[in-house]
C-alpha cells in the first residue's frame, strides 16, 4: 500500500544524503511494482489457461453433441426431400437455389401462376413428410431414420 511504503520510505531519517535517499526510495518503489506486476501477470495468465482448458473441453463437447444433432436433421431433412414427388421435390430446390417463378415455370413446365401453389404444396407435403419420420422415430425409441 502506499501508506505502508510512505512509513518505510520515512524509517531511515535522520537523512544524510537526500538524493542518495529519494532514488533508493524511487527504486524500491519501482522494483516492488514490477514484482506485484509479475505476480498478477502470472496470476492471470494462470487463470486464462483454465478458463481457456475449460472452454476448449466444452466447446468439444458440445461442438461433437450439436454436429451429431445438426447430422441427424440434415439427414432427416434429405429423407423428407427424397420422399417428396419429383415436380415438387425439384421446385423446391429450385426455388431454394434463388430462381424466381419464371425460371421455375419454365424448367418445370408450368405456367407461372402456378409455381406458387405448386411451392405451397410442396412446403405442406415436405412439413407433413419431416413431421411423420419424426414421430416414427420417436415411437421406435429415438433410434436415426435416413
Amino acid at each position: 500500500t502506499r501508506a505502508g511504503d510512505l512509513s518505510r520510505a520515512m524509517r531511515h531519517l535522520p537523512l544524510t544524503n537526500e538524493r542518495s535517499w529519494l532514488f533508493s526510495v524511487a527504486t524500491n518503489l519501482i522494483r516492488d511494482e514490477g514484482r506485484r506486476e509479475t505476480r498478477r501477470r502470472r496470476h492471470l495468465e494462470a487463470l486464462r489457461n483454465d478458463e481457456s482448458q475449460t472452454r476448449t473441453i466444452e466447446h468439444e463437447s458440445v461442438s461433437r453433441e450439436q454436429r451429431q444433432d445438426q447430422l441427424r436433421e440434415q439427414a432427416f431433412a434429405r429423407s423428407a426431400i427424397d420422399a417428396l414427388g419429383e415436380k415438387d421435390r425439384t421446385a423446391l430446390l429450385l426455388r431454394e437455389e434463388g430462381l424466381d417463378y419464371h425460371e421455375i415455370a419454365a424448367t418445370l413446365g408450368l405456367s407461372v401462376g402456378s409455381v406458387g401453389t405448386t411451392l405451397s404444396r410442396a412446403r405442406r407435403r415436405l412439413v407433413d413428410i419431416y413431421e411423420s419420420l419424426v414421430r416414427e422415430r420417436d415411437a421406435q425409441g429415438g433410434a436415426d431414420v435416413a
